[in-house]
């Protein structure tokens, strides 16, 4: 419970926010785009009466997706902190929707504090797209060796230096970063739409086919990520699944700090900011 003195009318709320990414140009506020951000600003101001500019823990590019983004808005509305979420629900978007509100101290902001962030990348592995997924997966016919790439998720387990995994124009003061888990998993679709029959019935094919019918999810969580820091790892362990990076090669690559040798960064589609815990 946050306490604050009698005198005191500013308060600040902090929200966890989950969007569709896809019609939005990124979170942060731009000239003449959509953007989270801004949407944001419009219903909170519009709510409060007051001019409101939030800060959000996470500037998600256009197109990414979010479960639980984190941002604060000072006001002294007498609107209780748990309540702005049912209220801004039913004036924001409906791909944006507030999952969570709450009154924290005025010191508190969500770049930072302490804090871990969880991503996930999905891929849809299988020979045609669906449309379902045309938003948030990146497609990829080809196939993957799932094995190699979980093989080389170890090399990127601790605190390490990743300038090799960071987008030319970063402004920050360290390239170094601790990634505490790096998880691939696959998820036969078959077995998740159609979960009791039996998956052999499900699809025509070859066995090949067949086996390229799934799911492959990139789990990543850290203390912090550069800028497309989490599209370029997916993009590299796709390289690796692919076979044109050996898995074995993983820890040379990112001691070595060269933005060429690692992967490409993976488009934004796929990606979505699953979690921010603070510590």
């Amino acid at each position: 419970m946050v306490v604050r003195r009698k005198n005191e009318k500013m308060k600040r709320i902090k929200l966890t926010v989950a969007y569709d990414g896809t019609n939005y140009h990124g979170w942060q506020i731009q000239p003449n785009a959509i953007t989270v951000e801004g949407e944001l600003n419009k219903a909170i101001s519009e709510l409060t009466g007051e001019h409101i500019e939030v800060i959000g823990a996470s500037r998600t590019d256009a197109g990414v997706h979010a479960l639980g983004n984190v941002a604060v808005f000072d006001t002294e509305s007498r609107i209780p902190g748990e309540k702005f979420s049912y209220a801004l629900n039913q004036r924001l978007p409906e791909d944006i929707i507030i999952q969570s509100s709450e009154e924290v101290a005025l010191d508190f902001h969500p770049r930072y504090q302490e804090c871990r962030k969880t991503y996930e990348y999905t891929i849809l592995n299988r020979k045609f797209p669906l449309p379902e997924y045309r938003n948030t997966a990146h497609f990829d016919y080809g196939n993957l060796d799932v094995k190699a790439m979980q093989d080389a998720c170890k090399a990127f387990i601790g605190e390490h230096d990743f300038a090799g995994f960071c987008s030319a124009g970063a402004q920050v003061k360290t390239t170094v970063r601790t990634i505490y888990s790096l998880e691939v998993e696959c998820i036969e679709l078959g077995k998740a739409k159609h979960d009791g029959e039996n998956s052999e019935d499900l699809y025509a094919g070859t066995d090949k086919q067949k086996e390229n019918d799934r799911l492959i999810r990139i789990r990543v969580n850290g203390n912090g990520f550069l800028y497309n820091m989490v599209r370029i790892i997916a993009g590299t362990l796709l390289e690796v699944g692919k076979e044109n990076i050996p898995s074995e090669k993983m820890g040379e690559i990112i001691a070595s700090t060269d933005r060429a040798k690692a992967g490409p960064t993976a488009p934004a589609r796929g990606l979505k900011l699953v979690e921010i815990r603070y510590v």
